[in-house]
C-alpha cells in the first residue's frame, strides 16, 4: 500500500519523538491514529487524525486502536525509574499488533546498546551518566523482546544526542555502530529522527533488524 494511504498508529504521541512521528506521518500524507492517556497533550488537528483515549499499557488497548491499521509506530518512552514499564510495553506492543492482525511494527528506542567498537556499547563508556544506565539497560531489554518476535519490526535507535532542530532530510544512516562526524560527534534532530522513521516505513530497508541516524 502506497503511504499517502497508509493507516497507522503512533503510540507515545503525547512526547517530543511521538509528536514530531504524527506530524511527519500527515505530512506523508498518511492516516494516523494516536493512543493517548490526555489527547489535549497531542496539539496537532488533521483531518486524517484519528484520537483514540486509553492507556497503551491497558489490556487490549494496543489491538483496539490498532484496528484497521497496516503499521504500528511506537515512541512509548519512560523517566529514569520506570524502566521496566519499557519491557511490559514492548510485550503489549507485539501482542497488540498480532490480535489487530498487523504485521509491520517499528518502535523509536534508545542509543545506548549503540556500538562505539566491537563489543562496546555506548553505555559502558566511564563518563556514560550513572543516574541514566538503569534506563539504558531498560531500552536493551526492550530491544530483546521485540528482536525475538517474528513480526516486521525495525528498532530505530537515535544519535546519542537528539533535540528539537530542523528538518534537512539530511543525514546518515547506519546499524549498529554509533554514527559520529569528522569531530567526534553524534547527533541528530528530533524533525530529522521522525523524518527516517517515516522513510523505512515508506520503504522498508531494516526488516527484522536495527537501524541508526545521524549527522
Amino acid at each position: 500500500m502506497e503511504l499517502e494511504m497508509m493507516k497507522i498508529l503512533v503510540l507515545g504521541a503525547d512526547g517530543p519523538i511521538g509528536r514530531r512521528l504524527v506530524k511527519e506521518a500527515l505530512y506523508r500524507k498518511c492516516e494516523v491514529t494516536v493512543l493517548m492517556q490526555n489527547p489535549s497533550l497531542l496539539q496537532e488537528e488533521h483531518a486524517a487524525l484519528r484520537v483514540r483515549e486509553g492507556d497503551l499499557l491497558a489490556p487490549g488497548a494496543i489491538a483496539s486502536a490498532a484496528a484497521g491499521c497496516e503499521a504500528i509506530l511506537s515512541a512509548f518512552g519512560t523517566e529514569p525509574g520506570e524502566g521496566p514499564l519499557l519491557s511490559e510495553a514492548a510485550r503489549l506492543i507485539l501482542e497488540g499488533a498480532e490480535a489487530a492482525g498487523v504485521e509491520r511494527v517499528i518502535v523509536a528506542g534508545g542509543s545506548g546498546t549503540l556500538l562505539t567498537a566491537p563489543g562496546v556499547r555506548v553505555m559502558d563508556a566511564p563518563d556514560y551518566p550513572e543516574e541514566l544506565l538503569p534506563l539504558a539497560q531498560a531500552h536493551a531489554d526492550a530491544y530483546e523482546i521485540f528482536a525475538e518476535s517474528e513480526l516486521e519490526w525495525t528498532y530505530v535507535s537515535p544519535a546519542a544526542w537528539i533535540e528539537p532542530g530542523k528538518r534537512t532530510g539530511n543525514f546518515r544512516v547506519g546499524m549498529s555502530m554509533l554514527v559520529t562526524d569528522d569531530e567526534g560527534h553524534s547527533r541528530i534532530s528530533i524533525e530529522d529522527f521522525a523524518a527516517a522513521v517515516i522513510d523505512e516505513l515508506d520503504d522498508p530497508n531494516f526488516i527484522r533488524s536495527r537501524f541508526t541516524v545521524a549527522y
